[in-house]
């Protein structure tokens, strides 16, 4: 079998493993969020980060909610990192925009973040501060979900398929999980184009 028969095999079976019950525990989460006129901060590094980008774009315009992401003002991520260390950019963030209990973070993670191997510091620090604030933790991530699944209130795991795949597979699936919320009926105001 070649690499992208099976690559895309794998994708079949992430897709046939996803509990839709928890997409679906997501989407009634972000109705609230936009009901209680709540913000939705959306928190990822790597690949993940540009999903974000992407994410935030989907759920302002299609769905009218308030949404951001730490990462796309560059300027900002990038002095917080020089001056203050990377571990705490998007806690600091969450700080200077009074993150509260209406608001809600959204953590795209391939990991979910796990202080003892010193992978994805800031998004643990970033939980720790939601949680101090009262702001809801929301997910979707990979592997068993590190951290943000220990921590999140909904949480939607991407099933590891193939472990040698995880990243490749839990992006790609960020992205199939934040368009099915978007289209969702309880949550797209606007139609797309296409």
């Amino acid at each position: 079998m070649s690499h992208a028969a099976k690559f895309l095999d794998e994708v079949c079976e992430t897709a046939r493993r996803i509990e839709p019950d928890a997409i679906e525990a997501l989407c009634d989460e972000l109705a609230g969020l936009r009901e209680r006129e709540g913000r939705l901060f959306i928190l990822g590094v790597g690949g993940s980060a540009g999903n974000c980008s992407h994410a935030v774009n989907d759920f302002r315009k299609l769905c009218g909610i308030e949404a951001y992401a730490p990462t796309d003002n560059v300027s900002e991520l990038t002095a917080r990192t020089n001056d203050e260390g990377w571990s705490t950019v998007f806690a600091e963030w969450l700080k200077v925009s009074r993150a509260g209990s209406k608001d809600a973070i959204l953590v795209f993670s391939v990991g979910g973040g796990n202080l003892e191997k010193n992978v994805s510091a800031n998004l643990v620090a970033a939980i720790e501060e939601a949680k101090s604030r009262g702001t809801r933790i929301l997910g979707i991530v990979g592997r068993d979900g590190g951290y943000t699944k220990k921590s999140g209130d909904v949480v939607v795991v991407i099933p590891a398929v193939e472990p040698s795949r995880i990243t490749p597979h839990t992006e790609a699936f960020q992205a199939v999980v934040w368009h099915c919320l978007v289209s969702h009926p309880k949550l797209q105001h606007r139609a797309t184009k296409w």
